[in-house]
């Protein structure tokens, strides 16, 4: 493959690609029965969507076990988004404090003409992630930094935000509308574009990434494909049952997954 990304190394790149897949860690491994019910699901909402959806038990089945895999897997995508700046000229992963210090000698220039030498960076994976709370503390938090250092700016930098932006953050303190020239929402395109000083740095980095992730899974060990078994054990108690529908039977094994010791359920 050639190496087309001008801002980070090729080896680099690849071995941070590999620690974001090693960190789906438990994840990857296979689903039994015993697993999939480790926190109860609720055969209600799975006859429900599987109805309603017009989907097979596989389907569903299916559909749920990657529900739960997916619950914990946007904190290592959001370890992809920071650590890769490790890795990029002139930017730094503290271990505490912030996601991202980016610092430039020769000055950064902001949308209205403002020249400072250090940007400091809280990143979030989707511009919805915060919640009121959460958003004045870290505005707060921004303020107080621009406060003891009239050299640098301080960004809100979303790998989903509304729209390509790099733009005032405005939001609200103890009720009242705040604001900053210096305090940034900037969508991750943006920040991309700031730090290499290539336009489509990031929509780059996105082209080539499908083919390093596949490149990678490829050389891993096979235990990484996990082997999930739920279905095939939900079929098995469907075929002790004393039901002799088929597809009634199997509605069963999935209500026993949650009522098993309701009235009716466990006679």
């Amino acid at each position: 493959m050639e190496w087309t990304l001008l801002f980070i190394k090729e080896k680099d790149f690849i071995n941070h690609v590999h620690h974001t897949i090693e960190k789906y860690g438990d994840r990857l491994e296979s689903f039994d029965l015993k697993r999939f019910n480790k926190n109860i699901v609720d055969p209600i909402k799975l006859i429900f969507d599987k109805t309603v959806y017009r989907k097979s038990w596989e389907e569903i089945i299916s559909n749920e076990i990657f529900r739960q895999r997916d619950k914990s897997n946007n904190n290592d995508i959001g370890y992809f988004h920071q650590y890769i700046f490790k890795y990029i000229a002139n930017c730094e992963v503290p271990k505490t404090g912030w996601d991202v210090i980016y610092r430039n000698p020769d000055g950064i220039t902001l949308p209205d003409g403002t020249v400072v030498h250090t940007i400091y960076v809280e990143m979030k994976n989707k511009h919805n992630t915060m919640n009121s709370s959460s958003g004045s503390k870290t505005f707060i938090k921004m303020q107080n930094q621009i406060i003891n250092d009239r050299d640098c700016a301080c960004f809100l930098v979303e790998a989903i935000a509304q729209k390509s932006q790099n733009i005032q953050w405005s939001t609200t303190v103890d009720k009242q509308k705040v604001g900053n020239n210096l305090i940034r929402r900037v969508s991750m395109d943006k920040f991309y574009e700031l730090v290499t000083g290539q336009r489509d740095a990031f929509y780059q980095m996105c082209m080539i990434l499908p083919a390093v992730i596949e490149e990678i899974v490829r050389e891993m060990d096979d235990s990484i494909v996990p082997n999930d078994t739920v279905i095939e054990e939900l079929k098995a108690h469907s075929e002790t049952s004393a039901i002799k529908k088929k597809e009634l039977a199997m509605t069963m094994a999935v209500y026993m997954l949650g009522f098993a010791d309701y009235n009716g359920f466990s006679v």
